[in-house]
C-alpha cells in the first residue's frame, strides 16, 4: 500500500508530501515563498508552467456510439444476434429475428443511459472547487480564481471560505474546519500550527493542514498552498474514482455463466440431432430446419428483456419506499448483499451534535430533565456562544454550539429574550490552546461573564460551585464527583463540556485570560453526541436476522466509534469490544494478505482514510463476499465505487456520493437499506422463477424434438416451436417477476456469491420438470398416432399441448419447494391473466380459418381437445409429488 502510495506521488517534491511534520521556516525555505509579499508573477507564471493548473483531470468520456456498441459484447447478446441471423436467413422466420432484435436494440440503450449517468461522479468532484480566493501576491492582497492557485501561495481563510488547494497553516485564529465529506468526523476540526511528529499521520491528525474543499466554520487564517489539482487529497480521491475496477454484478456474472453453458449443450444437441437425423435418412435441408429448431428452442431469447422489465419493476417499487436505483442490476445485487460496509456520520447517526447527559446541583441526569430558564448552566451555555437563528429559524453555525442551543430551545428557554436582556459587549474568542470560550453581558449595574470550554481546563479557574441556587465555595470533593462524571460520560464516547459564569463589576477594553477567567462559579457538565438514527438499530437487527453483516467505518476515534456501534447493536453491550475495532494506523501496518485474514473480526473501523475504505472493501470480496458500503461524503466515493452496490445518501450525501453510487436513499435512513435488500431479494427470487420457467420450458421442447428424431418422428415444426416461444415465454415469465415476496424471504441466509439462477435446486427442477413436459408431448403425439391415426392431427394435440403444458407450469414455478396451494394458487393477477392471454394466442392459431392453415395444423373435436387440457394439467400434479419427495428429502438432509 505504501508503495503504491509512493508510486503515485513520484513527481512530488519532499516538502509537499512532509509538510505537516515540519517547521514554518524550515517548509517556507523549501517552497520559496515570503509570508509578507507572497509569490511574484514570475514566480508564479514559472510555477503555473510546472505544476499546471489547480483544476482536477477529468477522463475523457466515451461517445454515445462508443457506448451503444459496447453493450453488444456481452455474451448472451452474441447469442441473440447469431439467433436472430438463423431465424431470418436459414428458415427466414423475419417476424422472430425482428423481435430478437428489438429486445437488443433495447437493453443497449439502457445499458447507455445507466453508464451515462455513472460517469457523473468526477464531474461532480470538480464542480466542489472553490471559485474564488484571496492570496497574497506581489506585496498585495489579491482575490483569484481558484484554478490560478500555484504551490507556493499565500492563501488568506476566514470563515464561510471553501479551502481551494492543499495547504499547511502558518497562521491559525481560533480556527476550525469542518471536513467531514472527506474524512468522515462529525464535528469541525480545531486546527493549530504546530508540526505534527507523527509519522504517516492520518488526514483527520492532521491539525496543522486544511484540504481542498473542505469548508472554515470559524476563525481566521494564513496557509501556504502544498499542493494543487490532482497532487490534493481530492484529487487523489478523483484518480481513486477513475482507475476503480469495474466488476461484474452477480446477475451479469449469472447471465455470462448462463449463456457459456446453454451455447454448449446447443451446439452438441444440435450436432448431435443433425449427425443422427442424417444416419436415419433424412435429407440435410430437413435436418437443418430440425437443427435451427432446437438452437432456438434452447435459447431463451427474451430472458434479457424479461430480467430487464423485472429490474425495472423492482426499481419502480424501491423508489416508492425511497430507494432510488441508479442501475438496474443493483436491484438484483442487493438482494444477494452479505455485507454492509456502513459510513457512521449522517448514515448511521443524525450528522448532528445532540445534548444527552446533563450534570448540575450534584447530579447527573439526562436530556429529558426539565431545566428552569435561569439555571446558571443553561444561561452560560446559551450566551457563550456564536450561533444564530436565520430567517427561517433554523440554527446555524458550529454543531458542538447549535447543540447547545437547541437543548436550551427544548427546554423552553426564552433565547431571543435573553439576547435582548444580555446584549454581549465584550469576550475572549475561543482558542485551542485553553479551550474556552468566555463573553461580558450587562445586568443591571454589573456584568454577567459566561464561560464555556473543556472541563478540565475550566475546573482549574473555578474557586466556588452553584447548588439550587446556591453559591459556595469548591470543595476537593466536588473537583472529584465532576472530574468522575466527566470521565464517566467520556467512557460512553459523549464529549465533554463545562459551564461557568461570575458577576464583575466592569468589563476590561482588553480582557486577558489570566486576568478575567479567574474565580469562576461552576455551574455544570454536558455531555454531547452525534447520535444514532432510532430506525437504525433496528434495521441492523432485522439485517442479522436475515445474515447480513453489518460493518461501521468512520473517521472518527476509536472510543466514539465504538461506543456508537454497542448503541446500534453492531457490537454486543457490555462486553470488551477494543477488539473487534481497528483503527486507520493499525489498517496502515497491515498488508492486504493479513487484512483479508483479519476482516471477518472486525465490526468499526475508525480514523480511517478513504485508500483504507476501498481495502476494507476488497478484503471483503477477496473472502467471497458480496459487499454493500453506504456514504455520503467525498472521501466514500472511491468505496461506494469499488463495491458490489454503493449505496448514497441523498438528503446529506455530496454530488460525487451519489454519483459513484449504484443506489440512493431519498431519506437518508439507513432502514432503508434493509427494505432494499427484502426488495432485491424478491426481484432475485422472481428472476430465478422466471429463468427456472424459461429453461424448464425450452428444455422441454429440446426433449421434444431431441427424442422425436432420435424414433424418426416429424413432431413439431419450426413454426410451432417460435410460436410457443413468442406467445408462451414472454407474459408468464413478466407476470412472474411481480410475484409477491415469499413470507420467509428475510428469514433465509443471503446467497452465496458462487451461487447462480440454477443453484439452491432450481437446475435440478429445470431438468426433471423439462422431461416431464418433453414425455408428455411426445406421449401425446404417440397416443393421438395410436388411436387417430392422423399425423396432422397428432401434431396439432402435440403442439397444443406443449403450449399449455408450459401455461400450467408457469404456476408450478411460484416456488421451487413449497407447494402451490399453500397458499391462493391464483394471488397473482398479472399471471393468471398472462395465462388466459397467451393460451388464447396459443389456440386461436388452431381454430382460425385461415391462420390454421399457414401453421399447417387441424383442429381437434371436443374430446381431443379434453384430452390435451387433461394431459396439460397433469403436470401440476406431476410437479406437486416432486416437490413434496423434495421437502422430504430437505428435511431429512
Amino acid at each position: 500500500m505504501k508503495d503504491q502510495k509512493m508510486e503515485q506521488k513520484s513527481t512530488r517534491k519532499v516538502w509537499q508530501d512532509k509538510a505537516y511534520q515540519m517547521e514554518i521556516p524550515e517548509l517556507l525555505r523549501a517552497v520559496e515563498s515570503p509570508v509578507e509579499t507572497g509569490l511574484s508573477s514570475v514566480d508564479v507564471a514559472k510555477r503555473q508552467a510546472e505544476y499546471g493548473s489547480n483544476a482536477l483531470e477529468v477522463e475523457k468520456h466515451s461517445s454515445l456510439l462508443e457506448k451503444f456498441i459496447e453493450q453488444f459484447k456481452d455474451f448472451m447478446i452474441i447469442i441473440l444476434l447469431a439467433a436472430a441471423a438463423v431465424s431470418l436467413f436459414a428458415s427466414h422466420e423475419w417476424h422472430d429475428a425482428v423481435i430478437i432484435l428489438l429486445v437488443v436494440v433495447l437493453n443497449a440503450i439502457m445499458g447507455v443511459i445507466q453508464e451515462a449517468k455513472a460517469e457523473e461522479a468526477i464531474d461532480a468532484l470538480k464542480e466542489m472547487a472553490s471559485p474564488d480566493a484571496k492570496v497574497r501576491r506581489n506585496g498585495n492582497v489579491e482575490t483569484i480564481k481558484s484554478h490560478e492557485l500555484v504551490p507556493g501561495d499565500i492563501v488568506l481563510l476566514e470563515a464561510g471560505d471553501i479551502v481551494p488547494a492543499d495547504m499547511r497553516l502558518l497562521e491559525a485564529n481560533s480556527l476550525k474546519v469542518e471536513e467531514a465529506a472527506l474524512t468522515g468526523e462529525s464535528v469541525p476540526v480545531d486546527k493549530d500550527i504546530a508540526p505534527i511528529t507523527l509519522e504517516d499521520a492520518g488526514i483527520g491528525d492532521r491539525k496543522n493542514m486544511v484540504y481542498s474543499g473542505t469548508n472554515v466554520t470559524y476563525g481566521r487564517a494564513v496557509a501556504v498552498v502544498t499542493a494543487i489539482g490532482m497532487d490534493t487529497e481530492v484529487g487523489h480521491i478523483a484518480n481513486m474514482l477513475a482507475h476503480a475496477e469495474k466488476t461484474k454484478t452477480p446477475l451479469q456474472r449469472d447471465q455470462d455463466r448462463l449463456g457459456k453453458s446453454l451455447t454448449i449443450m446447443i451446439l452438441a444437441i444440435a450436432a448431435v440431432t443433425f449427425v443422427v437425423g442424417l444416419l436415419r435418412g433424412r435429407a440435410i435441408t430437413d435436418m437443418l430446419l430440425v437443427s435451427i429448431s432446437l438452437a432456438v428452442a434452447a435459447i431463451p431469447e427474451g430472458l434479457p428483456a424479461i430480467s430487464t422489465i423485472i429490474l425495472s419493476l423492482g426499481t419502480r417499487s424501491m423508489a416508492e419506499r425511497k430507494a432510488l436505483v441508479r442501475t438496474l442490476p443493483a436491484v438484483e445485487t442487493l438482494g444477494g448483499t452479505q455485507v454492509i460496509c456502513s459510513d457512521k456520520t449522517g448514515t448511521l447517526t443524525l450528522n448532528q451534535m445532540t445534548i444527552e447527559k446533563v450534570y448540575f446541583d450534584g447530579k447527573l441526569q439526562d436530556r429529558s430533565v426539565e431545566i428552569p430558564a435561569e439555571n446558571p448552566l443553561l444561561r452560560s451555555l446559551v450566551l457563550a456562544n456564536d450561533s444564530k437563528l436565520d430567517g427561517e429559524g433554523k440554527l446555524i453555525g458550529d454543531p458542538t454550539e447549535t447543540a447547545m442551543v437547541q437543548f436550551a430551545l427544548d427546554q423552553h428557554f426564552p433565547l431571543q429574550e435573553n439576547e435582548s436582556k444580555y446584549p454581549r459587549v465584550q469576550e475572549l474568542p475561543f482558542d485551542s490552546s485553553r479551550k474556552l470560550m468566555s463573553t461580558f453581558h450587562p445586568m443591571g449595574g454589573e456584568f454577567l461573564f459566561c464561560t464555556k470550554g473543556a472541563p478540565d481546563q475550566l475546573l482549574q479557574r473555578c474557586s466556588h460551585i452553584v447548588e439550587n441556587g446556591e453559591v459556595r465555595p469548591l470543595t476537593e470533593e466536588d473537583r472529584k464527583a465532576i472530574l468522575s462524571e466527566n470521565t464517566k460520560m467520556a467512557r460512553e464516547a459523549l464529549r465533554v463540556l463545562a459551564g461557568a459564569y461570575q458577576i464583575c463589576n466592569a468589563v476590561p477594553d482588553s480582557p486577558r485570560s489570566e486576568e478575567v477567567e479567574q474565580n469562576l462559579i461552576f455551574a455544570g457538565l454536558v455531555g454531547m453526541i452525534d447520535p444514532e438514527r432510532k430506525e437504525a438499530a433496528a434495521a441492523i437487527a432485522v439485517a442479522k436476522g436475515a445474515g447480513v453483516r453489518t460493518v461501521m467505518i468512520t473517521g472518527d476515534h476509536a472510543e466514539t466509534a465504538q461506543a456508537i456501534a454497542e448503541r446500534l447493536g453492531i457490537l454486543p453491550m457490555g462486553e470488551d469490544n477494543r477488539c473487534h475495532v481497528l483503527t486507520g494506523a493499525e489498517l496502515e501496518m497491515m498488508s492486504d494478505e493479513e487484512l483479508e485474514k483479519k476482516v471477518p473480526e472486525i465490526s468499526v473501523y475508525a480514523r480511517v482514510s478513504p485508500e483504507h475504505k476501498v481495502r476494507i472493501v476488497r478484503a471483503w470480496q477477496k473472502n467471497g463476499k458480496i459487499v454493500s458500503m453506504t456514504g455520503d461524503g467525498v472521501n466514500d466515493a472511491p468505496a461506494l465505487k469499488q463495491a458490489d452496490i454503493g449505496v448514497g445518501m441523498g438528503i446529506t450525501g455530496t454530488e460525487v456520493s451519489k454519483g459513484a453510487s449504484d443506489m440512493v436513499l431519498a431519506d437518508d435512513n439507513f432502514e432503508t437499506i434493509v427494505v432494499a435488500i427484502e426488495e432485491g431479494r424478491k426481484v432475485f427470487s422472481n428472476i430465478q422463477k422466471a429463468v427456472q420457467y424459461l429453461l424448464s420450458a425450452n428444455f422441454g421442447e429440446v426433449i421434444t424434438l431431441f427424442v422425436a428424431t432420435l424414433l424418426g418422428w416429424t413432431i413439431l415444426q419450426p413454426v410451432h416451436i417460435l410460436w410457443i416461444n413468442l406467445v408462451t415465454d414472454v407474459f408468464p415469465a413478466i407476470a412472474l417477476g411481480m410475484e409477491k415476496a415469499e413470507p420467509d424471504v428475510m428469514q433465509r441466509k443471503p446467497r452465496e456469491k458462487s451461487s447462480s439462477f440454477l443453484s439452491n435446486g432450481v437446475l435440478e427442477s429445470i431438468l426433471y420438470q423439462g422431461v416431464l413436459e418433453g414425455g408428455l408431448t411426445l406421449f401425446i403425439y404417440w397416443m393421438a398416432g395410436q388411436y387417430f391415426h392422423e399425423e396432422n392431427l397428432s401434431e396439432t394435440m402435440a403442439f397444443a399441448t406443449l403450449g399449455l403444458l408450459q401455461l400450467f407450469h408457469a404456476f408450478n414455478v411460484k416456488s421451487v419447494f413449497r407447494s402451490l396451494f399453500n397458499g391462493n394458487p391464483l394471488d397473482n393477477i398479472y399471471l393468471n391473466g398472462a395465462a388466459l392471454l397467451s393460451a388464447f394466442l396459443l389456440l386461436g392459431v388452431i381454430v382460425t380459418p385461415g391462420i390454421n392453415q399457414f401453421f399447417d395444423v387441424t383442429p381437434p373435436s371436443l374430446m381431443q381437445w379434453a384430452i390435451v387440457f387433461g394431459i396439460s394439467f397433469s403436470i401440476i400434479v406431476f410437479v406437486e409429488i416432486a416437490k413434496a419427495i423434495f421437502r422430504t428429502m430437505r428435511k431429512q438432509a
